[in-house]
């Protein structure tokens, strides 16, 4: 009996000796592996489908979010031209500075994102219909599938576009977190929106992009995640 038991000692001992130089190797960012083509177009379809589905959310409630693609929203309302074009057309000068910033890789899958989340948005609403969500319930759910869009885009080396473009560039640098950033942005928005939503409307929209937010804070941080 006791020399089964110090077998099994030597069998955990063994174990524990090997198992964190395998991990030590895994988490190295010397070996990363980057993620391949099939890959990153599978996340940018699903990050579209993410962000597409959260803005429905929103629009069903009247509220915006955070972003180009809230700032995009907020102006459809109020101009009437649809959340597409303007999406396009605010991404712009940020797809030209991301190009040149961020590199060539990272220029294009973040072009075929913001091609992809307006194409979206035009088809959704002939598949998917809310006749009644409360405002809190499509905040909060609005706001985090964005965010999670949002985030497997970035996990990619892409973004949608917009300020996300600049909060990168700077996250890269280790001037600040992306998340604060796009905040600060959020924030800038909400002022704006002063003029066209209710109080009510800009509480559950200030909501919208906290979840948002929150999702980039605490899952895309430097160090945790190196599969570019």
């Amino acid at each position: 009996m006791r020399c089964g038991r110090q077998g099994a000692r030597i069998v955990i001992r063994g174990a524990a000796m090997t198992t964190p130089k395998s991990t030590r190797q895994t988490v190295s960012h010397g070996e990363a592996v980057p993620h391949g083509r099939i890959e990153d177009g599978y996340a940018m379809l699903t990050a579209a489908g993410l962000i597409v589905l959260g803005l429905i959310f929103l629009k069903a409630s009247g509220l915006v979010t955070g972003g180009i693609a809230g700032l995009a929203l907020f102006l459809s309302y109020w101009t009437g031209v649809p959340f597409g074009v303007l999406f396009l057309i605010a991404n712009l000068p940020f797809m030209i500075f991301g190009f040149f910033a961020m590199g060539r890789d990272f220029a294009v899958k973040t072009v075929l994102l913001s091609l992809m989340v307006p194409a979206l948005s035009l088809i959704a609403p002939a598949y998917i219909g809310i006749g009644h969500i409360h405002p809190g319930v499509a905040a909060i759910m609005g706001g985090t599938l964005v965010g999670y869009g949002l985030l497997a885009a970035a996990r990619h080396n892409a973004s949608v576009g917009g300020i996300g473009i600049v909060a990168l560039w700077l996250q890269k640098r280790g001037i600040a977190k992306a998340g604060y950033i796009q905040l600060g942005f959020d924030l800038l928005l909400l002022l704006i929106a002063i003029l066209r939503l209710s109080p009510m409307q800009l509480f559950w929209s200030a909501l919208s992009m906290v979840a948002i937010s929150a999702i980039l804070i605490v899952w895309h941080r430097p160090g945790r995640y190196i599969g570019y």
